[in-house]
């Protein structure tokens, strides 16, 4: 009998896992490293905080993406259903889990088209595997992809160190810019590409620049590490400790931006990784991200009802207005590239020679 779990139930485990154990990575943010500078004297009105932006041709309330999370069993659906209704609601946008589990099982489909069918003019991406590319995937699974969802943009999701812990794992990563490319060059929505929470280099920003993607999710190291999340669903102990030693491995949130921001100045980026609220949301922005994307808190929003999903967002939105605020900026041009300063760092506390021969 194969060890390799069905998607729909690998899914299922993923839900729980992240819900009830401690999967957080060992590497911080890298965010951390900055404050704002706050200004007593802003000389700018709270009301005057503009935190709106265009992408892809839709209009956002705020820079906030719920990060793409789940579909592919009933239980999926249902949070799919109340995260899409929220940012239909509040004016962000919104990515959903992977689909390979609908083009190989259509009849959960369901789980995933609930998005559009509850945000019918929300900012919408969906998602598959990149790596599918290299197991029999193409533009016509791309596409079915996006029709499911009517969705505004795609992600093409970068996980090589999950799929090295899975067992069955898909790992076979070998020429697949080239394939990248290809979609991006024959896909009529707009292409992001996606790591899963381990950053992205500037090797690899730069080779996803070339392949034409519209924008960069860097996903960097300091939130969940699906590493420890795979090590919670091992089916032995040999691929527990595997997955184990690598609680501490990726590049941090705050480096992966900068490093697209180095090779591909221009790259739309979204920042995700480890935010916990809207100030880490707006130091993202000020490197130079343009959106930030978070999972965690709105899963457990949305495990309880839509409306804890549009408290949650609205709370996150009032705290990257506050600190636009206080750090007397206005709107999101302004901000970016300016209003960070690193963290000082402290020297140790000089002993006293000792006094006695």
């Amino acid at each position: 009998m194969s060890k390799v779990a069905p998607i729909d139930q690998r899914k299922s485990e993923h839900i729980q896992i992240c819900l009830e154990e401690d999967v957080r990575s060992a590497v911080k943010t890298g965010l951390e490293r900055y404050r704002f500078v706050h200004e007593a004297l802003p000389e700018i009105a709270l009301a005057d905080v503009n935190l709106g932006l265009s992408l892809f041709g839709k209009q956002l309330s705020a820079p906030i993406l719920i990060s793409s999370m789940t579909g592919g069993t009933e239980e999926a659906g249902e949070i799919n259903a109340r995260l899409a209704e929220a940012a239909q609601e509040t004016g962000i946008a919104m990515g959903i889990g992977s689909q390979r589990a609908a083009i190989e099982n259509p009849s959960q489909t369901p789980t995933f088209s609930i998005a559009r069918k509850m945000a019918p003019n929300a900012l919408l991406f969906a998602n598959l595997g990149a790596v599918q590319l290299n197991y029999g995937y193409g533009i016509d699974e791309c596409r079915c992809a996006i029709d499911m969802l009517e969705a505004d943009a795609l992600i093409l999701h970068l996980n090589p160190l999950q799929e090295a812990m899975q067992i069955g794992g898909d790992t076979n990563f070998m020429s697949l810019a080239k394939k990248i490319e290809e979609i991006c060059k024959k896909l009529e929505v707009p292409v992001i590409a996606k790591e899963v929470g381990w950053g992205i280099s500037e090797r690899t920003a730069k080779l996803l620049a070339n392949c034409g993607v519209d924008a960069i999710d860097v996903a960097g190291a300091g939130g969940t590490s699906w590493s420890q999340v795979e090590m919670h669903r091992a089916p032995d102990e040999f691929t527990r400790e595997l997955a184990a030693t690598f609680k501490d491995w990726g590049i941090n949130t705050a480096d992966s931006i900068l490093n697209v921001k180095k090779v591909a100045p221009k790259m739309t980026i979204f920042a995700s990784g480890g935010l916990k609220n809207g100030v880490d949301i707006a130091k993202s922005i000020a490197l130079g991200a343009t959106l930030g994307g978070m999972t965690g808190l709105f899963l457990e929003s949305a495990m309880i009802s839509t409306e804890k999903v549009v408290e949650t967002i609205e709370l996150v939105k009032r705290q990257i207005e506050v600190t636009f605020f206080a750090a007397g900026f206005s709107t999101m041009n302004e901000i970016v590239g300016v209003g960070l300063r690193p963290t000082p760092t402290h020297p140790p506390t000089p002993t006293r020679p000792n006094q006695y021969p």
